[in-house]
């Protein structure tokens, strides 16, 4: 078994195209296909299963992609770790991001790094919090910009920002003649929720709100993030908590409003692995704390 076939098993676990995986390898896709074949005879089981119209993962070749993932990932932080200790900068920094970093403090961040290390590659990958956990773990991401969690094992946090919530509410809506809001004002508006089965931090706190409030009933819609919420409220159908950073979209039809007794705001900051070797990492981690700013630059940077 050669490292070049756990690489190009990777590719097209990932693609689920044999025509896309081999131009991310840079091999015919002959080629690939050969290589692909003679790995499951070498190890007695199919990896995939291939129709004309489909490529998907067996069972077996799940786990196996699982197992080739934690061996290259290793393979590089062993890089990583030799070049650090022969004094070599990283070459390569990734970086994992939730949406509101990404239009927030992230940008900033990159401009730093790229002027600091300009010969550094830069690979940037979304997600959600606890994926990105999982990547900094088993060290496929560098840093992550994350929602605040503790200092457990090797994962290091540390907070930049936090979001305040409020109430989005279309121009023409009756809510937006009030000079103050409150809960009660809310039992004539249909309310717009979220409807993921794992319910972050954020959503378990606005269903409780409304569960406390006896408004629970009011939900006429729902939906998956947050722009599909600010696309309800703004065609007039409901209302529903939006984080602050939605503010300055552009051409909006809607409104942010406070509501008495709904104080609600989350966290975000940087996230790493102690262990994570890349020579460049504290530099990495000073950057990333100088852009930690007082509250109120902080709202406005988060808003824009």
């Amino acid at each position: 078994m050669e490292l070049r076939q756990l690489t190009y098993f990777v590719a097209v676990a990932e693609e689920l195209h044999f025509g896309r995986a081999a131009a991310r390898v840079h091999i015919a896709q002959p080629a690939l296909s050969t290589q692909i074949q003679a790995l499951e005879r070498e190890l007695g089981v199919q990896l995939f299963v291939r129709t004309t119209r489909r490529v998907e993962l067996t069972v077996a070749g799940e786990t196996f992609y699982e197992r080739c993932v934690r061996i290259l990932s290793d393979i590089d932080v062993s890089a990583e770790v030799t070049r650090s200790v022969a004094g070599k900068t990283a070459r390569k920094i990734r970086i994992g991001t939730i949406y509101p970093a990404t239009i927030g403090v992230l940008p900033a961040f990159l401009s730093k790094i790229a002027r600091k290390y300009p010969d550094i590659q830069l690979q940037i990958q979304s997600g959600s919090t606890d994926d990105i956990i999982r990547n900094l773990e088993t060290g496929q991401i560098n840093l992550g910009f994350i929602r605040p969690v503790e200092n457990i094992g090797s994962l290091r946090f540390f907070s930049m920002a936090n979001d305040e919530y409020l109430l989005a509410i279309a121009k023409d809506s009756r809510l937006a003649g009030l000079d103050v809001i409150g809960i009660d004002d809310l039992r004539d508006q249909k309310i717009i929720s979220f409807s993921r089965q794992n319910l972050s931090y954020t959503e378990r706190y606005f269903a409780e709100v409304f569960a406390e409030h006896d408004l629970a009933r009011n939900i006429a819609y729902s939906c998956d993030d947050t722009f599909a919420l600010i696309s309800l409220v703004s065609a007039g159908l409901g209302i529903g908590f939006a984080p602050q950073w939605t503010r300055d979209f552009p051409n909006r039809n809607f409104e942010l409003r406070k509501v008495r007794g709904v104080d609600f705001r989350i966290g975000m900051g940087v996230a790493w692995s102690s262990e994570d070797p890349t020579a460049t990492r504290d530099d990495i981690i000073d950057i990333a704390r100088s852009l930690v700013r007082p509250p109120r630059q902080l709202a406005t940077a988060l808003s824009r």
